[in-house]
């Protein structure tokens, strides 16, 4: 699949770039998809909730009632979880969501999530970003002059860029990251897909090579 290489004013440069087929033309796995970012999701949850039990409630020890004499069963203190203001039963307590994942899946999942991307047009080419200085209005300006200024962007660059990162990071919806810090869900969760020239032949370093040294 070739694309052209767009410049910062939306035109064509008069390049064009392939994109391996084998990270971004194969058959998508939904299952393994649907895994990385499960998995990806609990990684975020910080797993702090806590309820407190029936020996954590502040309270009296004492019997409400007497033994005997009362006609019904003998009543318990006054932290029973039966009773307003007791404790609860079962309640959630802190624990961790993570869960392990096979690397090979979660790189069938990133590939598959690409593949999705090509095959709905939902990628463009521009070609590398130099900003002199953080500036949001620039960054802004090319967001319009590629057409995706309406949509939630991702930029994918072949290495840090702290200039085009600070440029983007008032905008709700834009998010940069590097070839490397791709995720399955920052992929599917943005309407296009804006890669810089360079980081075109990354995806195969990243995707494919070590796949061949293995």
């Amino acid at each position: 699949m070739e694309l052209e290489v767009l410049s910062i004013q939306g035109k064509s440069t008069g390049r064009k770039v392939a994109l391996n087929d084998a990270v971004f033309g194969i058959q998508p796995n939904d299952h393994a998809i649907y895994l990385d970012v499960k998995q990806y999701m609990a990684n975020q949850r910080q797993g702090t909730h806590k309820a407190k039990g029936r020996s954590e409630i502040a309270g009296s020890t004492r019997k409400l009632g007497r033994q005997k004499g009362s006609g019904g069963a003998r009543p318990g203190d006054i932290k029973s979880p039966v009773r307003v203001g007791g404790g609860r039963i079962f309640g959630p307590v802190p624990r961790s969501y993570r869960f392990k994942l096979n690397k090979k899946v979660k790189q069938l999942a990133r590939k598959s999530a690409l593949s999705y991307k090509s095959q709905n047009d939902a990628i463009c080419v521009v070609e590398n970003l130099n900003f002199d200085c953080p500036k949001t209005k620039d960054f802004v300006a090319l967001t319009k002059n590629l057409n995706v200024s309406d949509r939630k962007i991702l930029l994918v660059l072949p290495q840090q860029n702290e200039n085009v990162y600070l440029s983007a990071r008032n905008l709700p919806l834009v998010k940069v990251m590097t070839v490397a810090d791709l995720n399955t869900y920052a992929i599917l969760n943005a309407k296009s897909l804006v890669i810089a020239e360079d980081a075109v032949s990354i995806f195969e370093q990243q995707f494919i090579a070590s796949k061949e040294e293995k």
